[in-house]
């Protein structure tokens, strides 16, 4: 499977914007998708994960209320929609396919199979 997210962009504080991650390739594998970031000079963080089905979503503290991830198995698309963004949002920001337990949501960057290139979020103050 290869991810490619886009979206990303420069947006002022408690503006939106949305990244879009599309899969090609053995996109018959049913899978949970993340999204996770990366602040320079930090980790890696988890952000959001939504499941196969769409019907399970989880989010990290610091974005619930502000982010919703969501999915059009049609399209082989995932989405995160990001409003009211914060200036440490900035980061790049990273799509990821958990093949292993599609219907499940995990957190840990290690259950994820493949990623995408990353996309940058810039949120001035």
């Amino acid at each position: 499977v290869q991810l490619q997210a886009c979206g990303g962009g420069l947006v002022q504080a408690w503006g939106s914007l949305r990244l879009s991650c599309a899969a090609a390739g053995r996109t018959a594998n049913n899978y949970a998708a993340g999204w996770f970031r990366q602040a320079p000079g930090k980790d890696r963080e988890f952000v959001a994960v939504i499941n196969w089905g769409g019907g399970t979503t989880y989010y990290t503290d610091s974005v619930k209320g502000r982010f919703i991830i969501s999915r059009d198995n049609a399209k082989n698309t995932v989405y995160l929609q990001m409003n009211s963004l914060k200036p440490e949002d900035t980061a790049v920001y990273y799509c990821a396919a958990d093949v292993g337990e599609p219907y499940l949501v995990r957190t840990s960057g290690d259950f994820y199979d493949y990623w995408g290139q990353g996309t940058l979020v810039t949120v001035s103050s």
